[in-house]
């Protein structure tokens, strides 16, 4: 079983080696202590979110600090070609499922989509506060993936940024019920056909709604092909999740090494 997981800011861990001993205070240390009941001897990872992990053993506990004997420290690199969620405002909490879900199966950052069918609508305090929201629901599926790097949650788009953003990216897909083409053909003809692969791979994800003809149109100007996801017309909550799935695939993201 894998060791729970504790966040601490970035570069906090920068210089720890085994033997030393790291102090965790404030929130993540009461949840150590209070939600998790996490006692001296038990095992733990510390984590930045910016990809280094310290593993170790609990040295002592009290209610606002945790202190962690390091036995190692190790940085994850971050993957050569990033998987973007580009996931379209929602109603109810759709989006945030999405978000939430995409980040466990490892999906590396997620944009905010204020699309032309979007019912949710991101405007002045209520951005920010929507914004801080998303960050929230991601590091929180990013600790209990257990995962060390915390996908970045960028600024929110309309349909104009967004196709900018779309001409600068490797490989944009639009996931869409009428495209021809499988999501995997389109994958596995830019990522491993010709060994190369983009350094950012969009997928784009419209609302309930849908996606409408105009905004395909351009997007699809600016660089963006379109790719079904399979026989079955998957909610705005889930067809950005299971690309997420095909796409690490692809990419062998999955793979166990062999020991």
């Amino acid at each position: 079983m894998s060791n729970p997981v504790f966040f601490t800011p970035p570069g906090s861990l920068d210089h720890m080696v085994a033997g030393q001993v790291f102090v965790l205070e404030g929130t993540e240390a009461r949840h150590a202590v209070t939600v998790k009941r996490l006692t001296p001897g038990e095992p733990v990872d510390i984590v930045d979110g910016a990809g280094t992990r310290m593993s170790g053993r609990v040295l002592a506990a009290t209610p606002a600090r945790l202190e962690v004997e390091c036995a190692s420290v190790a940085v994850e690199e971050r993957p050569s070609t990033r998987l973007v969620l580009v996931q379209a405002l929602a109603k109810g909490d759709r989006d945030e499922l999405a978000i939430e879900t995409g980040t466990e199966l490892g999906i590396d950052a997620v944009i905010p989509w204020q699309s032309e069918r979007s019912i949710v609508r991101w405007k002045g305090d209520r951005a920010a506060k929507a914004h801080a929201k998303w960050q929230s629901v991601v590091a929180a599926a990013a600790k209990q993936a257990r995962r060390a790097w915390v996908p970045e949650v960028r600024p929110a788009v309309d349909t104009a940024a967004l196709a900018g953003l779309v001409e600068a990216a490797g490989l944009a897909v639009i996931l869409h019920e009428d495209a021809v083409r499988p999501l995997r053909a389109v994958l596995e003809a830019s990522l491993v056909a010709d060994g190369t692969e983009p350094r950012e791979v969009l997928l784009i994800v419209g609302p309930e709604g849908g996606i409408s003809p105009r905004e395909v149109t351009r997007l699809c100007g600016k660089g963006a092909v379109t790719a079904l996801l399979g026989h079955h017309v998957l909610r705005s909550s889930t067809a950005g999740p299971a690309a997420v799935v095909l796409a690490s695939d692809i990419l062998g993201r999955w793979t166990v090494p062999s020991p």
